[in-house]
């Protein structure tokens, strides 16, 4: 950590070149004592990716930014204050700090806030911008987390973690145990400094697999920003035994969507019907949840097919999700398709052969315009087209 960085003149520098080209400052170079053109270019990589995910810190002064790594991999300031509203006490420690935005927002639920960081440079960058938030009740530790849990005595109401895949892990990663720390490896060292855990997972993690993996699971927390599924949170009690509940939240710019249910609760046949006047397609935390059948059952309206996962009624309701009113429906046919003359449209395909793109190229329609067209499967087995517009 090179404390010249946060210069006057250098930090002037970094903010006033946001929105320049890196690679040309690069080759032109830098003349500040102290400080490597390479860090400054790494701070204004750094700094860019703040403006929407991490807007206090990108408007704070004297703030020092780790590489761009590491902002990539954090909680974004929307997501860290949810999970930070699901809990509170009277301490918490989190085992994985990384650039420490989650344990900023537990600062304000908890009195005492322990953050564990391996990192060195990062653990002092840490430490540095807690200071500039003038916090002072988060005790930053430049420790591995689970070592630091089998050296003390100390308990603590509530364990974070964040496990990251590992580094020899290849393609996706659908288990706890291919991730760092190992989580269900050591649920019991976790447990002996906590009866509460709270654990965060990339929305890649299968939910199945991972109720699997762990014990004494309470709640599943699926969380979307603007329909994009950001994280898992996996909220942990020792000795509990009951149903786990799946908690949906698509958090919007002017509202929340909101959808729950109990996992593998049993309920009742799904009813299927053609599309009839209303069609709705749920957001992507629903989609990521699997709640595909309670969504027709709480909600009182029909799926179109068992793998479709679209669904329709006669009377509009609230719905989690996209809204539409039907214009027309028709058999997935060229000619027919061409003969109604759409040239501009929004295409989304649910159970169907073909792509998106390969739709397009086919029927020589753009993209846009207020006509939405669902390729799907119906009832039947039938491949159709559902004409939509925007309820």
């Amino acid at each position: 950590m090179n404390l010249n960085i946060l210069n006057t003149e250098i930090q002037e520098f970094i903010s006033k070149h946001l929105n320049s080209n890196v690679v040309s400052l690069l080759l032109k170079g830098t003349s500040f004592d102290g400080v490597e053109t390479k860090d400054i270019i790494e701070q204004i990589e750094a700094k860019q990716r703040c403006l929407k995910k991490l807007p206090n810190w990108f408007n704070t002064n004297n703030i020092y930014f780790p590489n761009k790594l590491n902002i990539e991999q954090t909680s974004s300031e929307i997501t860290a204050e949810y999970k930070s509203n699901l809990i509170s006490g009277d301490s918490i420690i989190d085992l994985t700090g990384g650039f420490g935005i989650d344990c900023y927002y537990f600062s304000k639920r908890f009195n005492e806030v322990t953050h564990c960081e391996i990192n060195t440079m990062l653990s002092g960058i840490v430490n540095h911008n807690y200071k500039q938030f003038d916090v002072n009740n988060i005790e930053t530790l430049n420790i591995d987390g689970i070592e630091y849990l089998k050296s003390g005595n100390k308990n603590f109401d509530w364990i974070y973690i964040d496990p990251s895949r590992r580094n020899d892990s290849k393609g996706k990663v659908f288990f706890l145990k291919d991730c760092l720390p190992n989580v269900p490896e050591h649920l019991d060292i976790l447990f002996e400094a906590s009866k509460n855990i709270l654990i965060k997972t990339s929305p890649l993690l299968d939910i199945s697999f991972g109720a699997n993996e762990l014990q004494f699971v309470k709640t599943i927390h699926v969380i979307a920003v603007n329909n994009e599924v950001k994280e898992l949170l996996w909220v942990l009690d020792e000795g509990f035994n009951g149903n786990i509940q799946i908690e949906t939240i698509n958090i919007k710019k002017d509202t929340d969507e909101n959808f729950s249910f109990m996992l593998n609760e049993g309920q009742n046949e799904v009813q299927y019907n053609e599309p009839l006047s209303y069609l709705y397609e749920p957001n992507a935390a629903i989609l990521k949840s699997g709640g595909f059948e309670e969504v027709s059952n709480k909600l009182n309206v029909f799926k179109l097919h068992q793998h479709s996962h679209l669904y329709t009624s006669n009377e509009p309701i609230d719905f989690p999700g996209r809204r539409f009113k039907i214009e027309n429906i028709i058999n997935y046919n060229k000619k027919e398709l061409k003969q109604l003359g759409i040239e501009k449209a929004n295409i989304t395909t649910r159970n169907f052969p073909e792509s998106v793109q390969q739709i397009r190229n086919k029927l020589r329609i753009k993209d846009g315009g207020d006509i939405y067209l669902f390729f799907t499967t119906d009832l039947n087995n039938l491949k159709i087209v559902v004409i939509c517009k925007k309820a």
